[in-house]
Parts: C-alpha cells; sequence; structure tokens
C-alpha cells in the first residue's frame, strides 16, 4: 500500500498564512527540511511497524480546511486543572491560553515565547519539523538555579474537533538550571468527534546538578491521533526519573530521546501502555551514553486486549569513552486476547569497555498457576483475572515520580483495565 502525501503547496501555503514574528526564519528552514524528506515510511526501520497513512490524511484535510480545532471548552478544561494541584500552562489546540495558565504567577518559574534558533538541533526528525513549520506559537520555561518549584509544573495539552478534520502542533522548551529541582506533568486529553492529530515537541535541558521528576500521562479520544516527543538533555550530575502512561487514543507514537552528556548523569524511565480494541501504541526510547560513569535504568509494561497493537523499542547506546556506563532496560507484556499483537525489541550498542549493560523482553499471558491458586482461595476467574492485570501495571504506576498523583493514576488505570473485563478471554 502506497503511504499518501501532503501536498507540497498546501503546506506552503498554511506556512505563509502564519504571522511574520521571530520564529518566520525557523519556520522556512523547517519547512524545507520537511519537503526533502517527508513524513517517515513503513521503510524506514523505527517506523516500519506504525502506519501513518491516517496521520497524514488528517493533516491533509485539516490544512486544505484552515482547521486548526474547535474554541477550547474552558468548563471541561478547569475540570482537568482542578483534578491536580499544580502550576499550569493550558496549551490547547496548539495556542497558550494564558487566563488558565496559572504557571504565569509562580515566582519560581520563567515563561517566555521560543528563541528564534529554536529547532536548530532537530535534524533528525522530520515530525519536529513539521511541528515546527506550523507551529503558530511556542513556550519556553526555566527554573532558576538553586531554586526548587514549590508546586508539580504542569503542561495541559488538549485539544477539541468536532465534524471537520483538525490537526495541532505543540513545542515547548523547558532549562533547569545548575542545581535546579522540579516536578512535571505532562497531561494530554482531548474531545469531539472529529479526527484530530496532535504532534507535540518538548525539549528539556537539565543543568549541572539538577534533579527532575517528569509524569507522561496521556488519555485522549479514542479515535483520535497523537505523536509525541521529548528530548531530554542532562549535564553533569543531573537525574530524572521519567514515566509515561498511555490510556488512551486511537495511534499513539512517544518518542523519549535521552542524551547523557555529563559525567554523574543518570534517568530512569518507566513506562505502562493500556490499549484496547483498535487501538495502536507505539513507544520508542533511545539513551545515549556519551561519558562516563553514566547509568540508566528503563521499564516499560503492556496490557492489551481485543484486537490491539503495542510496539516498544528501546535502544541504548555505550559511546567510546563512557567507561563506568550501568545501562538496564526491561520490556513486559500481557496479553489478555489472542488478536492482541506486541513488537517488542530491545537494543544495546556498546563501544567501551568496563561497562554493566543487560536487557530483556517478556511477553505472555496471565500466569495459569497464579489463578489456580487465587481460585482455590474462593476467587472467582473473572475476579482473579481482575487482581492478577491489576497488579502486573501496578508495578509502574507505585514507582511513578509526583506522588501525590499515585492515587488519581491508579484510578485511571483502573477504569480503563474495567472496560477488559467483558472482553477478556476466557
Amino acid at each position: 500500500m502506497t503511504q499518501p502525501n501532503l501536498p507540497v503547496d498546501v503546506l506552503e501555503r498554511a506556512v505563509l498564512a502564519l504571522p511574520q514574528d521571530e520564529l518566520s526564519d525557523a519556520r522556512s528552514v523547517a519547512l524545507q527540511r520537511f519537503k526533502q524528506r517527508g513524513f517517515p515510511t513503513l521503510s524506514d526501520e523505527d517506523w516500519k511497524y506504525s502506519d501513518l497513512s491516517n496521520v497524514i490524511d488528517i493533516s491533509r484535510r485539516s490544512l486544505e480546511a484552515a482547521v486548526a480545532g474547535r474554541p477550547a471548552d474552558r468548563a471541561w478544561i478547569r475540570g482537568l486543572l482542578a483534578s491536580i494541584d499544580a502550576a499550569w500552562l493550558v496549551i490547547a489546540n496548539g495556542e497558550l491560553l494564558e487566563d488558565l495558565s496559572t504557571a504565569l504567577e509562580e515566582d519560581d518559574i520563567e515563561v517566555s515565547g521560543l528563541q528564534p534558533d529554536t529547532g536548530a538541533r532537530d535534524l533528525d526528525d522530520p515530525l519536529s519539523d513539521l511541528n515546527l513549520a506550523l507551529l503558530r506559537e511556542g513556550v519556553s520555561l526555566c527554573i532558576a538555579a538553586d531554586r526548587m518549584a514549590a508546586r508539580p509544573v504542569g503542561l495541559l495539552i488538549v485539544d477539541s474537533a468536532n465534524g471537520a478534520h483538525a490537526a495541532s502542533q505543540v513545542r515547548v522548551d523547558i532549562r533547569l538550571e545548575p542545581q535546579a529541582a522540579a516536578r512535571f506533568v505532562e497531561y494530554h486529553a482531548s474531545s469531539g468527534d472529529g479526527e484530530h492529530y496532535s504532534n507535540t515537541f518538548i525539549n528539556f535541558v537539565a543543568g549541572a546538578g539538577s534533579r527532575a521528576e517528569y509524569l507522561r500521562f496521556q488519555d485522549r479520544a479514542l479515535h483520535h491521533s497523537q505523536t509525541a516527543r521529548l528530548n531530554l538533555h542532562l549535564d553533569r550530575d543531573s537525574s530524572i526519573r521519567h514515566c509515561g502512561i498511555d490510556l488512551g487514543g486511537g495511534f499513539v507514537r512517544n518518542d523519549l530521546k535521552i542524551d547523557l552528556r555529563g559525567p554523574g548523569a543518570a534517568a530512569s524511565f518507566d513506562g505502562l501502555y493500556v490499549a484496547a480494541e483498535g487501538q495502536h501504541v507505539d513507544n520508542h526510547t533511545r539513551v545515549d551514553h556519551r561519558v562516563g560513569p553514566t547509568r540508566s535504568e528503563q521499564e516499560y509494561r503492556g496490557v492489551l486486549s481485543g484486537r490491539s497493537r503495542a510496539v516498544w523499542n528501546g535502544k541504548a547506546i555505550v559511546h567510546k569513552g563512557a567507561d563506568g556506563t550501568d545501562a538496564r532496560q526491561a520490556n513486559h507484556n500481557l496479553l489478555l486476547s489472542e488478536r492482541a499483537e506486541i513488537d517488542a525489541k530491545p537494543e544495546l550498542e556498546i563501544y567501551a569497555d568496563e561497562v554493566k549493560c543487560a536487557h530483556g523482553t517478556t511477553v505472555g499471558e496471565l500466569d495459569e498457576q497464579a489463578l489456580f491458586y487465587l481460585r482455590s482461595r474462593g476467587i472467582g476467574l473473572a475476579r482473579a483475572r481482575r487482581i492478577l492485570t491489576r497488579a502486573f501495571a501496578a508495578t509502574v504506576v507505585d514507582k511513578a515520580p509526583v506522588e501525590e498523583l499515585h492515587e488519581s493514576i491508579s484510578h485511571a488505570v483502573e477504569q480503563k483495565l474495567r472496560a477488559f473485563d467483558s472482553g477478556a478471554r476466557p
């Protein structure tokens, strides 16, 4: 099947219609790069399991109709904001809603527009080029040196689409200055019965000795699509704990790229994806150990039901001279249906000596012995399945950063898993 294309004239017309401002030159450069490469295809190794045809179709229809999405549903957004105590930046349909963005009032957080050279280093990602070429506005936020943000910093990225096809582009630059500390919540949600595609790019720089906790939670409408990339750059002795939770979205692709560029840098990153009938969730992670000693550890878990598909590709690269590296990765998947599918690919590339590296992946069903044990204690089959499935998912949820959100995350995961009960294999 031939992948559809995004007409160049339609794309150029959309870029020219954007405001002439400090980002105009960056948009023009990104446009030229994207015109040369276009969308990734199934022939690209990193995309061979994830077909972007529907995303391209939504983008084309959105650009032809000049539709960015319907006006933000502020009552709905306020309800989301009230569920988590955080200093929020609210980005709705690709635009910052200043009146709902409480982070603008925080003394610990400096918020500004993007720098004109944004995207100058994003040379290996065509979706980043598309994002920048069509970007209406972007946001930069900074935590000053030796400061600790009092509350979690929240990025609420929401979209609404009714009737017509719509697409949005979101770009955020985050910087922790040396010795700063902060917790972050990246929350994605969407509403409306129209087809929608969201493309998000976040660049995060952690200065020397800084500390970060980062929780990404995605619960979009099941007929909406999302691609998202987070680039993390860690300097000397900085650290980050990251966790990504995916419950919604019909087509979801997450790229997490971590650059450990300073001695003593450390990153732990975990993920949970729960997919039901018709969902496709793709997680690609890459960590570059450029110097030693540095440390990375990741564990991703998936629960799949119905005719769903998930992809996990975890790559760790230990560059020459990065002696003392400790890199570990694990991926475990629970299939609740004969129609569910997982494509798992752990990768290690090691070009240094004196390193500790390990990887592994498992794919299986519920443990029959565990089921038998629970049933022998008088627990019915359906309830026994629920208990084991929730315990499998809780391994990731319980160690997620931003601990005060564990209860709400657990509730959301519980609601998603509860819908599996009627469709679980007998």
